[in-house]
This record gives C-alpha cells, sequence and structure tokens, in this order.
C-alpha cells in the first residue's frame, strides 16, 4: 500500500504494483511485440521482390519502431493506461496525481523503455525499480507515472477497515489527534487490515508495539485494559470522522461561495460551549424559501446497531491469547449515547 494525493488535495491508499506482477505483465507484452513485429518483418522482406533494396531497409526500420514504440504508446493511450499484457495481470499506468495516462506521458514511457528492455536487457529497469519506493522504473520518473494494481481483494475494497468500538466511544470523542502523523495512522490501518492473518503471539506484540506508539501522541490515555486492536480500531475511526466531517464542511462552505446547495452530510456537531462569542450586529439575511416537495431520505438506523447484513464488520477473536489487555470485553461500558459518527443524515440530503 501507498499513499497518492490527488489534484484536490486528497490522500488516496493505492496498491502500487509488485515487481512480479510487472514482469509478468511485461513479458506477456514482449511475446506479443515479437509476434507482431515478425509479421511486419514479412511483410517489409516481400517487398524487395518489387522494390529495391533501400526501400525494405526503409520500410523494415519504420516497421521495428512502429512495433517497439508505437504498441505501447497507443494502447496505453486508447485504454487508458493498460496494454494487452496489463489487462491480462491486472495492472494500470496513472499520473502522480492518479489521473488518467495522457499521449506525451505514453510516449516517454514508451522511448525509455526502448532503451531499458531492448537495449540493457531490463537491467535499468529492475536497478531503479529496486531503488524506489513505489517500484518505478526510468519510463515512469521521466514521465511521472506509477503503475497501480486494480484488481484486489474484497476485502480491501468493501467495509471501513476500523470502526467504532461502543465501548470507547465516549473517549474517542475528547481525543487530541493533531500530533498523529500519517505514517503511524497507515501502519495502523495496515495492521488491521492484516490482523486475521497474523499468529497470535505476533499480533499481540506488533499490536502492543504500535498501540504504544499511538498513546504517545495522543491525549487523553485510554482507560486501562483496552486491547491494542481494539484501541487503535477507534482512534482511527474518530481519525476518520473527523476528516470526513471537515471535507463536509469545506464543501459546504465552498457550495455556498457559489450559491449552490449543499448536498452531503453534515458537519459535527460544536459544543455550545465552542459557540459562545460576541453577537454579530446587524439584521441577519434570510435565505428565501425552497419550493417544491422535500425529499425524505431512508430512515437511519439505530446508534450502535451494528452494519447492515453482508457488510463486513471487524469483530475481535474468541481467543485473544495471553497479555496485559485481557479481559477488556468485560470492562463495564458508559452510558448509551449518540456517537457523532453514528449521527443520520439530515432530511433531504
Amino acid at each position: 500500500m501507498a499513499e497518492l494525493v490527488t489534484g484536490e488535495a486528497v490522500a488516496l491508499d493505492i496498491r502500487v504494483a509488485r515487481l512480479a506482477s510487472r514482469g509478468c505483465a511485461m513479458l506477456l507484452d514482449l511475446i506479443f511485440q515479437m509476434m507482431i513485429l515478425y509479421v511486419v518483418v514479412y511483410i517489409t522482406a516481400m517487398t524487395s521482390l518489387v522494390a529495391d533494396e533501400a526501400w525494405t531497409i526503409g520500410l523494415t526500420l519504420l516497421g521495428t519502431v512502429a512495433v517497439l514504440v508505437g504498441y505501447p504508446c497507443l494502447f496505453e493511450t486508447l485504454l487508458r493506461g493498460r496494454t494487452l499484457g496489463k489487462m491480462a495481470v491486472g495492472l494500470r499506468v496513472v499520473g502522480d496525481d492518479g489521473g488518467p495516462i495522457r499521449f506525451r506521458q505514453a510516449l516517454v514511457r514508451a522511448l525509455a523503455g526502448v532503451i531499458e528492455f531492448w537495449t540493457f536487457y531490463g537491467s535499468p529497469a529492475l536497478i531503479t525499480s529496486f531503488c524506489n519506493r513505489r517500484g518505478k522504473r526510468l519510463g515512469d520518473l521521466f514521465a511521472g507515472t506509477i503503475v497501480i494494481q486494480e484488481r484486489v481483494p474484497a476485502s480491501v475494497l468493501f467495509g471501513p477497515v476500523a470502526v467504532m468500538p461502543p465501548q470507547l466511544a465516549w473517549w474517542a470523542r475528547t481525543l487530541e489527534l493533531s500530533m498523529l502523523p500519517d505514517e503511524l495512522a497507515m501502519t495502523a490501518r495496515q495492521y488491521l487490515s492484516r490482523f486475521w492473518e497474523l499468529l497470535p503471539e505476533v499480533r499481540d506484540s506488533l499490536g502492543q508495539r504500535i498501540a504504544s506508539q499511538v498513546v504517545a501522541v495522543i491525549s487523553p490515555p485510554p482507560p486501562p485494559g483496552v486491547r491494542p486492536e481494539i484501541l487503535l480500531s477507534a482512534v482511527l475511526a474518530e481519525r476518520r470522522h473527523r476528516e470526513e466531517a471537515r471535507l463536509a464542511e469545506r464543501r459546504a462552505r465552498r457550495m455556498r461561495r457559489l450559491g449552490l446547495p449543499a448536498w452531503g452530510p453534515a458537519p459535527a456537531p460544536v459544543p455550545a460551549m465552542a459557540m459562545a462569542g460576541p453577537p454579530v450586529a446587524g439584521p441577519v439575511r434570510q435565505g428565501p424559501p425552497v419550493a417544491g416537495p422535500v425529499r425524505q431520505g431512508p430512515p437511519a438506523p439505530p446508534p450502535f446497531s451494528g452494519p447492515a447484513p453482508g457488510q463486513p464488520q471487524f469483530l475481535p477473536p474468541a481467543d485473544y491469547g495471553a497479555g496485559p489487555y485481557q479481559g477488556v470485553l468485560n470492562a463495564p461500558r458508559p452510558p448509551a449515547g449518540p456517537h457523532p459518527q453514528q449521527a443520520p443524515y439530515p432530511p433531504g440530503r
């Protein structure tokens, strides 16, 4: 997993293509290119029967360049970053900002591929991919592109990794998360996504180490006896909720400046003490009433009723193993109350 920042300054988690999958795609593309090149050379060789040798050499050179450079450039431009080999393996070339690849970028990658693969037999691409954090080759560095993996497991595509445990909802509302770095949050997210794949002793030691790093940069400290995966899930769920509320508020403010209705979820409620301030002088301008019937959305589920049927959920295992956090599920829960993360959408939004 890697982080990609789009043109709207939104951080996305993407799966960078690994070296093995890229090698398979390149091998398939080389086989297709060799087959096309064989047909082109055979056709140009037949022109020697009706033309002189200069015409044959010129057509052969033109056909070779068209196959070596035109094949990847044409396919990546028309198929939005895919060649035949990449389509078979499930890879795609995108820009560094997550946008589709352009003709200029595809041409730069194709020209660099002639030097990397056909001249030096792929050694520059292999060395550069090992040294680069995102596995880029020279063509990707020159063109500003990255190869991502489109076919991912269903557990990665559907459902959030972290959910809010009901017993920690009251504590998560008071958290100060401004000192939590993005790298540490990404590490905790990867730990939760691979929680069921780890051995009990490995996940306990790794979870305690990550939880200790998270506790060192947040406040107030968590209640005693909380399992590390439950603690990390509460912190990440609250962090995601605050980011969604911030983006919704920014979007609504931008839509109000444009005079358009602000669609989307309402921002998180602000406490009454934080809203206190000097009164604003002058009359309050009221907007015109909205004509027409008001659309009502679907009824909101009760707070903490759990995910809908078929949705993935984060459930604690039956056996956690020994550790200092044993017994958290039997701890008393705080009084029930709505949480900002479970706030229903307003009617008509």
